[in-house]
């Protein structure tokens, strides 16, 4: 694939510009385009590398005429119309192990807090109480996380909360129970998995089959005071459901990063941040030092395999319409 010139829309990580002009490929960094301005500059370049900002719409795709890759410096591809790239032609790829450490590392952080109450001891303490029992917890040994998404992210949160001695159960349609077993997750089938869950982490793409996934009749399904963690994308757990359930006491609390709508303004999402049993963040899931080097060098390294003049880099391991790839080659 010849790719000689490059447009970055998107705030990355100096590490993948420098990568690419060490082969002799152009790039030029331009940041907070429009739709309208992005159309227009999208005309001069083979490939444009993105990261949450930006949106790419059928309208900057159908505006590419050179464009022959879009590449994403994160693992989502929320942002970028894969059907319209498809139908262009186009490549779609991501990087979906740059920022799996880093997130996983979050969703631990997230299920600790809720267990010991963290964050509201804190501002209570700052404030000038002394409410020690108020804030009591829980020990996490011995309790049951149940893990939605065995990918990468959902197998590192597994191996590092079994270390905390939970128990791990979990489901994902394209990995088997006897993958699963090699990292000691129970493989369960939702119905199974509900019941049973003290702690429920998502870790799925935003997808239909995915959109709503934990819902009313999924809390009620569960253990009273379950304990919800996202930080994989808004969306896949019903905000106004889990709110509810929040209220109700039916869930003992919650860790989000992720929201329906980022930043948030809906006020469903900002009474859920605002909830006294919720642990909420910024999307900050891949948002450490080393993530952000990590997937700045992993979306420029599989440019350079897709132009196929460098060997030392050859993995194309994020691109998602691989059906056009091929047809490429």
């Amino acid at each position: 694939m010849d790719i000689k010139k490059v447009l970055v829309a998107d705030a990355v990580d100096s590490a993948c510009v420098e990568l690419l002009r060490k082969y002799n490929i152009e790039v030029d960094c331009k940041y907070k385009l429009t739709e309208e301005q992005l159309s227009e500059e999208i005309k001069a370049y083979d490939a444009l590398i993105v990261r949450s900002d930006t949106k790419v719409t059928p309208k900057v795709i159908q505006a590419g005429q050179r464009l022959k890759v879009i590449g994403r410096a994160g693992a989502g591809v929320d942002n970028i119309d894969v059907t319209a790239a498809t139908n262009r032609k186009v490549v779609v790829l991501n990087t979906p192990g740059g920022n799996a450490i880093s997130a996983c590392e979050l969703t631990c952080a997230l299920i600790t807090n809720l267990a010991r109450n963290v964050v509201p001891a804190s501002v209570s303490l700052k404030a000038g109480k002394w409410d020690r029992k108020l804030y009591a917890g829980h020990e996490l040994y011995g309790k049951t996380l149940a893990i939605i998404g065995l990918g990468r992210i959902g197998k590192e949160v597994a191996l590092r909360m079994q270390a905390w001695g939970m128990k791990t159960i979990g489901y994902d349609p394209i990995v088997s129970a006897e993958e699963a077993k090699e990292f000691n997750v129970e493989y369960l089938s939702y119905e199974q998995i509900w019941p049973k869950a003290d702690y429920i982490t998502v870790h799925t793409p935003l997808i239909p089959a995915t959109r709503n996934l934990i819902n009313a009749k999924v809390l009620n399904s569960c253990k009273n005071n379950v304990k919800i963690i996202n930080v994989a994308r808004g969306g896949i757990i019903n905000e106004s459901d889990l709110l509810d359930a929040l209220k109700s006491g039916k869930c003992g609390g919650a860790g989000i990063d992720v929201y329906e709508q980022e930043p948030p303004t809906n006020e469903v999402t900002l009474q859920l941040i605002a909830h006294e049993k919720v642990v909420a963040t910024p999307h900050l899931g891949a948002s450490t030092s080393e993530a952000q080097v990590r997937v700045a060098v992993e979306v420029s390294e599989q440019l350079l395999a897709l132009t196929g003049k460098c060997k030392e880099y050859t993995s194309t391991n994020g691109v998602l319409n691989r059906n056009v790839l091929n047809d490429s080659n």
